[in-house]
């Protein structure tokens, strides 16, 4: 295991917004480890919304929507296990959705809360679709981003070619060309945006950088894969109100399992965006306003 950081609250300046970063203890199948995450807005909020990030991404993506929520949201932004600050798990198959799905429920436990909205980017918004479907779930109102209930064989298969291995970079400058190149999907952003992905996908080491992620994860994402080779039943007994983002040239959420997403279970609403692959980066001035859309209705 990789320790993280520190096991001490604090607070962390970006742009002209204030954030709290923490710590809690969860516990897997082999131990305990440290689930890191990022708070925005008010602790004393009750209106609280959870962004959770995708498969090898981490809780800074949420940093320019969760600075636009906070004004009226306590937003709790998770690095799963393996990611981020988090800690690396020990035994690679401990990374699977039960163990994400506990982690979740003890860091709501840490919240104070007892209802919360959700957003979540692919395998944040499968672990959000999960946890919604339970009875008496927590979840008021799912927003998932370019995630449906099954998941392409391209896709998957996209992924394996670059998830598991473990590359090195002389400076942040090459990882930054990798990042753009592997995530190029997530459609034009700025170079400050593509700057501030890099660098807090970005861990140092002796002779350069590597990516700020387990390369374990690629074990879990396999059992992951077979898991959710359909997940149709999990969808139809949805009771929440849901809002789908699409990318149009995603290859994980095709058109027509959006399609099916809005005509079953919880009929969802969905928004698709022009020119954007896998996943939108939720960065842009169209996209954000989506979100704060869905959430202040």
């Amino acid at each position: 295991m990789l320790p993280a950081k520190s096991t001490k609250p604090s607070t962390l300046i970006t742009e002209s917004n204030c954030i709290h970063s923490d710590f809690l203890l969860g516990l897997g199948p082999h131990g305990f480890h440290r689930l890191h995450y990022t708070e925005w807005g008010s602790r004393n909020n009750p209106n609280v919304i959870f962004c959770v990030h995708g498969l090898t991404r981490n809780s800074r993506d949420f940093d320019r929507v969760a600075s636009k929520l906070a004004g009226r949201y306590r937003v709790i932004c998770p690095d799963m296990p393996g990611r981020g600050l988090s800690d690396w798990l020990v035994h690679c198959s401990d990374y699977n959705l039960t163990l994400y799905m506990a982690d979740i429920v003890a860091l709501l436990a840490r919240s104070g809360v007892e209802k919360i909205d959700w957003l979540g980017t692919s395998m944040g918004g499968l672990i959000g679709l999960l946890i919604a479907a339970q009875p008496n779930s927590p979840i008021k109102r799912l927003l998932l981003n370019d995630i449906g209930p099954c998941i392409s064989e391209r896709s998957r298969h996209r992924i394996m070619e670059y998830l598991g291995r473990d590359p090195r970079f002389p400076n942040l400058a090459s990882l930054e060309d990798y990042i753009r190149r592997i995530h190029a999907p997530f459609g034009p952003l700025s170079d400050a945006q593509w700057h501030h992905l890099a660098k807090h996908s970005a861990k140092k080491i002796d002779n350069g950088y590597a990516l700020h992620y387990d390369p374990g994860i690629a074990d879990g994402f396999k059992n992951l894969a077979s898991a959710t080779t359909s997940l149709w039943p999990v969808w139809d007994a949805l009771k929440c109100p849901v809002k789908v983002f699409r990318g149009s040239n995603s290859d994980l959420l095709s058109a027509t399992t959006a399609a099916e997403m809005a005509n079953r279970g919880p009929k969802a609403e969905i928004t698709e965006f022009p020119g954007i692959g896998h996943a939108p980066a939720l960065m842009s001035e169209d996209q954000i306003t989506a979100v704060i859309e869905w959430f202040n209705p």
